[in-house]
């Protein structure tokens, strides 16, 4: 019988907690009903238990359950979020800023705008992966409608200055969304203290199952207007219409419960993993380490390598580890990572990047057995130039 690799690639995704599941089961059964259809039991059922998750995820970001818009994942809810706002606020201003490290499912509806006609200013980001304030502040204009920087990087892990932004965007009336889908459980998140009117998450990156994410719309200072994507039955507050999908939300606001309730410790954990990880890695000559030091996720652990071949790094680290060079969503992409070439890395160095994502199941057996597999992986392909 075959071994499995070790999987560490949790920015890519997580498997289901095995707490999360048993939650989730019998509204696939017996608590089968419409969460819309108000007129019996079985919808009443499952009404209930979609709004616990409501007032779950609006508790993790400290906002009202009603602000909580459930969608098929973050990628749609980033859509609906940059798309909604710019079919709504048109007439206001016609100007997005984005930043050049972001997910593809924020920079595509940004290119898909500019193909209409809006004008999309794309920030730079400094070595270390974070935006400069500065930069940003030039940026802002009166036809400035949104501002869209994600909370925590999917590839490198760096935490932008989430509070600093927010106070910027609001001090110019200016709306302000992030992509938190890989932030959420991880690090605290608080939409009235950074200021955050639009807020992408989703459940797979946090131990809960896959095709189920959520947007939080501000309704109060200012109250925010989106276009609706997706029309048929005015479901969410007629902002994202389509039956919705019980046993997944159930299972999304459960593994939130759970992050939340450990997240304290799995981030003192995942942070001496990592170290213990680049301890080890630092040794070897030519290792570079992507994105700021300290303000990052506590799992995440990027690096690049000087004088070998990516995808033989890659093939020779697979027997032993799941691992991967970029984001889940562009790995059919043959294009260096574009978050690595904004942080001034030239492409053959941005094709040696390996992104180690450690998570809640991993131990620290098993980061020693992944620390000396690379190292003699990489070794044995420096030694071949």
């Amino acid at each position: 019988m075959s071994i499995r690799p070790i999987y560490l690639d949790c920015y890519a995704t997580t498997p289901v907690d095995e707490r999360v599941l048993p939650a989730m089961l019998p509204y696939f059964t017996e608590k089968f009903g419409n969460p819309a259809s108000i007129s019996h039991v079985y919808g009443w059922e499952s009404e209930a238990a979609v709004k616990q998750t409501r007032e779950i995820l609006a508790a993790a970001i400290n906002a009202t359950p009603e602000e909580i818009v459930f969608t098929s994942g973050a990628t749609e809810a980033n859509n609906l979020a940059i798309k909604g706002v710019a079919e709504a606020y048109f007439k206001k201003g016609q100007h997005i800023i984005t930043v050049a490290t972001e997910h593809s499912a924020v920079i595509d509806p940004c290119n898909y705008l500019k193909s209409l006609g809006f004008e999309i200013t794309i920030l730079p980001v400094q070595k270390d992966g974070l935006i400069d304030l500065t930069e940003l502040k030039k940026a802002l204009r009166p036809e400035t409608i949104l501002v869209s920087v994600m909370a925590a990087n999917n590839e490198i892990g760096v935490l932008q200055p989430l509070a600093e932004i927010g106070e910027m965007c609001h001090e110019h009336q200016i709306l302000f969304h992030t992509d938190a889908a890989q932030a959420i459980g991880k690090i605290p998140l608080d939409v009235q203290a950074m200021k955050i009117d639009l807020m992408s998450l989703t459940a797979h990156k946090v131990y809960g199952p896959k095709g189920i994410g959520a947007l939080y719309v501000r309704r109060r200072n200012p109250r925010v207007q989106l276009a609706p994507q997706q029309h048929g039955g005015g479901h969410e507050r007629g902002m994202r219409s389509g039956t919705l999908y019980t046993p997944q939300i159930v299972g999304f606001g459960k593994a939130v419960e759970i992050a939340l309730a450990e997240q304290e410790t799995e981030t003192q954990r995942l942070t001496q993993l990592r170290q213990k990880l680049w301890e080890k890695l630092s040794q070897v000559e030519g290792i570079h380490l992507n994105g700021h030091p300290q303000q990052r996720l506590a799992g995440n652990l990027n690096i690049s390598v000087e004088g070998v071949d990516g995808a033989a790094l890659l093939l020779g680290l697979q027997p032993v580890m799941a691992v991967s060079s970029g984001s889940a969503c562009s790995s059919a992409n043959t294009a260096p990572s574009h978050v690595l070439t904004a942080l001034g890395h030239s492409e053959k160095l941005a094709y040696t990047s390996v992104r180690f994502g450690i998570g809640r199941f991993n131990t620290e057996e098993e980061i020693d057995i992944v620390a000396k597999h690379a190292i003699a992986t990489i070794q044995s392909l420096q030694n071949k130039r």
